[in-house]
C-alpha cells in the first residue's frame, strides 16, 4: 500500500498498537481479522511511515501465506478499510513524480518485469541503475550552465560583457552534440538487438524440417536426404524478410533410443540441444509429415512437455510435404485425414500446410511469421525497448537544435537565436529523463505496466 492514509488504514485494521504508532521503518508481527470463515491470520507488516520509501509516500507491505483465496480476502479487507486497487504502473509513477526515479528508470522497471532472458534483464537493470539517464542528465546540466552564460551576456549586451566566448561555445556545443549522437546510436543498437525472432523447427525424423529451412532461407544450408536422422547438430540461419529478422533453427528429429542402441550418446546430446532451442524459441513450428497422416494410423508424434519455455512463446503446426497429397490442403480442415489424425496437443493449434518442393503455402507461412514478429515487436516496446522508441525523436530534435545553435553562433546571427535553440534542446532532453513531461507522455509510459507495480 502507498499513500497518505496508509497508517490510518493499518490502525483501523488493528495492525499496530495505537499507542505505539510507527515513526520509522519497522516490521510488525501481528494478525489480521478477515472475519468468517477465515478468521484471524498471521501477517508480517513492513511499514515505511515517512516519505523515505519507493514511492516517496508512507507505504506498507503485508506478507501473508500465498493462498489465492486468502490474498483476495486481504485485499478486500483493505479496500473496505479505505484503500483502492492500484492503477497500471501507479507505484512506479508515484516514485517518478516524487523524484525517486527518472522516466528512463521507470521504464526500466517494466523491462525488469518483462525480461525473458539474462541479457534482457542485464540491460534493464543497467538502465534502472542509471547508465542511460546519467550521461543525458549530465549533458542537460552542462547545456543549462552554458545557456545561463549566454542569457547573462544578453542582459549586459550594452556593456559589451561576454560571459562565454563564441569559439568556446561552439566547441562545447559540438562536444554535446557528439555525446547525444553516441547516445542515440546506442539506443538504435539496443533496438536492433531485439528485432530478431527465434523460430525453431521441431518434429519427427524425416518430417521435412531441413527442407523447409532451406526453402525459407532460400539456401542449401541444411543437408536434405531420404534417410531419417540426417540432422544432428543445430543449424541456424538468419533471414531478413519484409523488414524483420528471423533466426531459423533446424533441430534433430524427435526420437528416443535405449542406451544399448547405436549412437545413443550422440542422439541424447542432439535431443538435449533441440530441447534447449525450444526453450529459448519465440516461435516453435511443429513439423508433421502430412502424407503420413490417416484416420486409421494417426500420428506417432507426441511433443515433449516443457515448463521452461518463454511465457510469450507461440506454437504453430506445419503440415509438410503437401505436394505428395492428391488434393494439397491449405489447413487442417481440408486435410483428407482430419484433425483426429493429429496428437491431442496439436489439435487446438493454428496450422498451415506447405510444400518445400512446390512452394505451396510458403507465402502463407511467411505471413504468419510476419504477424507474430509484429506482435513480438509490440510486446518488446513495453520495457527497455520502449525507452528507445520514446526517446529516439527527442534525441534527434535535441541534436538538430544544437546544430542550429552552432550555425547561428558561427554566422553571428545573434545570441538570442542561439539561446532559443539551446533552450529547445534542453527541453527535448528533459522529455527523455522526465524533467519535462506531459500527461500524454506519462500515459504512454505507464499504461504498458500491469496492475500495480
Amino acid at each position: 500500500m502507498s499513500g497518505e492514509q496508509v497508517l490510518e488504514i493499518l490502525e483501523k485494521r488493528s495492525l499496530f498498537d495505537p499507542n505505539d504508532r510507527p515513526q520509522s521503518t519497522r516490521r510488525i508481527e501481528t494478525t489480521l481479522d478477515l472475519g468468517s470463515p477465515l478468521g484471524k491470520v498471521d501477517v508480517s507488516v513492513l511499514v515505511w511511515p515517512t516519505r523515505r520509501s519507493y514511492t516517496g509516500q508512507p507505504s506498507a507491505e503485508l506478507h501473508v501465506i500465498g493462498a489465492l483465496p486468502l490474498l483476495d480476502a486481504v485485499v478486500a479487507n483493505l479496500i473496505e478499510a479505505g484503500a483502492r486497487p492500484a492503477r497500471p504502473g501507479e507505484f512506479t509513477m508515484r516514485a517518478f513524480l516524487a523524484g525517486r526515479l527518472d522516466l528512463t528508470q521507470a521504464e526500466a522497471v517494466l523491462g525488469v518485469i518483462d525480461a525473458e532472458d539474462a541479457s534482457t534483464l542485464e540491460r534493464a537493470l543497467g538502465q534502472l541503475a542509471g547508465n542511460l539517464s546519467r550521461p543525458l542528465q549530465h549533458a542537460r546540466d552542462t547545456l543549462l550552465n552554458m545557456l545561463a552564460d549566454v542569457e547573462a551576456g544578453l542582459d549586459f549586451v550594452d556593456e559589451d560583457i561576454e560571459f562565454i566566448e563564441d569559439n568556446t561555445l561552439i566547441e562545447r556545443l559540438g562536444d554535446l552534440q557528439t555525446e547525444l549522437t553516441q547516445a542515440a546510436a546506442q539506443l538504435r543498437e539496443r533496438n536492433s538487438q531485439h528485432t530478431s525472432l527465434n523460430v525453431v523447427l521441431r518434429g519427427l525424423p524425416n518430417a521435412g524440417k531441413s527442407c523447409l529451412l532451406n526453402r525459407l532461407s532460400q539456401s542449401e544450408t541444411a543437408i536434405v536426404a531420404d534417410e531419417a536422422g540426417t540432422t544432428r547438430d543445430l543449424i541456424t540461419v538468419e533471414v531478413e524478410y519484409e523488414g524483420h529478422t528471423f533466426s531459423l533453427t533446424d533441430t534433430a528429429g524427435l526420437e528416443h533410443r535405449g542406451q544399448d542402441e547405436p549412437d545413443w550418446q550422440v542422439m541424447s546430446q542432439a535431443q538435449l540441444q533441440a530441447n534447449r532451442a525450444v526453450q529459448h524459441a519465440d516461435v516453435c513450428l511443429w513439423c508433421i509429415d502430412a502424407s503420413d497422416l490417416s484416420p486409421e494410423t494417426g500420428s506417432s508424434f507426441t511433443p515433449p512437455k516443457s515448463s521452461d519455455r518463454k511465457r510469450t512463446a507461440t506454437d504453430r503446426v506445419v503440415l509438410t510435404k503437401a505436394d505428395l497429397l492428391k488434393s494439397p490442403p491449405t489447413g487442417l480442415d481440408s486435410l483428407h485425414a482430419g484433425s483426429e489424425s493429429l496428437p491431442t496437443e496439436f489439435r487446438s493449434m493454428p496450422s498451415i500446410a506447405v510444400s518445400s518442393v512446390s512452394g505451396e503455402g510458403i507465402d502463407e507461412l511467411w505471413k504468419v511469421l510476419i504477424s507474430i514478429a509484429q506482435q513480438h515487436d509490440s510486446n518488446e516496446t513495453g520495457g527497455v525497448m520502449g525507452t528507445a522508441a520514446r526517446c529516439r525523436d527527442s534525441l534527434r530534435q535535441s541534436i538538430d537544435h544544437l546544430g542550429t545553435a552552432i550555425d547561428a553562433t558561427e554566422n553571428q546571427i545573434g545570441h538570442e537565436i542561439v539561446a532559443a535553440e539551446m533552450r529547445l534542446a534542453v527541453n527535448q532532453l528533459g522529455e527523455v529523463t522526465g524533467e519535462v513531461y506531459t500527461d500524454d507522455i506519462l500515459d504512454r509510459v505507464f499504461s504498458r505496466f500491469c496492475i500495480g507495480k
